[in-house]
């Protein structure tokens, strides 16, 4: 029997969302044959266990991201609506129902994530590395961007992640340094920032999210950018936090777009690579864009022209 347990106190009371935060309900025929397939191969997706607004759009789209390692995780964060328990054990014949599910969808471009395994010695990067290799081995024209866990820091489960060499590792800070205790309970900002870096002097193209709403000041949002330009990041998504359940954390304020606007063009000002900022913005969304490096910054040149 599987233990689950909540994760965050309950907050007084949801604010109500503003208009730029609609979301389309998910329809056609695409996301049809992206759930059959998801439910034929009995896979996890990050898109159903966490509440993800995009859904619609990307399973329309005919792509998915995956999550590895089961759908209970060990941490207990407290803005994310993955259940928290005792997980069952590793399943070692996940890495190939993934790899051919994606071989079924035939995208371009993949996502794979997982729930943190911390209770297992090796962190779940035995499964993690074996999944990467099998994706590529069956798709070999598939791009790959693995968004992973901290793995407490150790660096041989981080170098397995560098030895099977996806094309983008992404690793979320998810705020500011002064929220992380509350905001991410087992984690560290400086422990993921160290992630980042032993992973950037492993040749991987790196990057990293950031959510707003949860009480961070401008400043401190600054101060993050910095923080991973520091750390040697390629790419970094900014979001609006939105609460899943009342269990999680209320949501302190909406951040207009022009906000997220902003935040974009600072980053490009201060030499990160590729900057997506805006209310619907999640670390996989439009995520086979980041792969390649300059695109994002010529596209932000050229508006820079455009504004003048």
């Amino acid at each position: 029997m599987v233990e689950l347990t909540s994760s965050a106190p309950a907050p007084e009371q949801r604010m109500k969302k503003p208009d730029w935060l609609r979301v389309r309900l998910p329809i056609g025929e695409e996301y049809k044959k992206v759930r059959s397939l998801v439910d034929t191969h009995k896979l996890h997706t990050i898109c159903e266990s966490g509440n993800c607004p995009n859904m619609g759009e990307c399973w329309g789209a005919g792509t998915a991201t995956f999550m590895i390692l089961g759908n209970i995780c060990t941490r207990s964060c407290g803005f994310c609506s993955v259940a928290t328990g005792r997980p069952l054990e590793p399943d070692f014949d996940e890495p190939q129902r993934v790899a051919e599910a994606i071989y079924l969808m035939k995208v371009k471009h993949a996502v794979i994530t997982s729930v943190d395994r911390d209770e297992l010695r090796d962190g779940g990067s035995i499964i993690w590395e074996n999944t990467i290799r099998a994706v590529k081995a069956l798709n070999p024209a598939t791009t790959l961007e693995t968004l992973i866990p901290d793995f407490k820091g150790e660096k041989e489960n981080i170098q397995r992640i560098i030895d099977a060499a996806p094309e983008v590792v992404s690793h979320n800070i998810e705020t500011v340094e002064r929220l992380t205790k509350q905001v991410r309970i087992q984690a560290k900002y400086w422990r993921s920032m160290d992630v980042l870096r032993t992973l950037k002097s492993g040749g991987m193209r790196t990057k990293s999210g950031i959510m707003l709403g949860l009480g961070e000041t401008k400043v401190e949002v600054i101060q993050t950018l910095t923080d991973l330009r520091d750390s040697g990041i390629d790419v970094v998504t900014i979001g609006q936090y939105l609460q899943p359940t009342k269990k999680h954390l209320s949501v302190q304020r909406f951040v207009h777009p022009d906000e997220f606007a902003e935040y974009r063009d600072i980053g490009y000002q201060i030499g990160i690579d590729y900057v997506e900022s805006g209310p619907l913005v999640r670390s996989s969304y439009h995520s086979e864009k980041h792969v390649f490096a300059g695109i994002g910054r010529l596209q932000w040149a050229q508006e820079q022209i455009t504004r003048s």
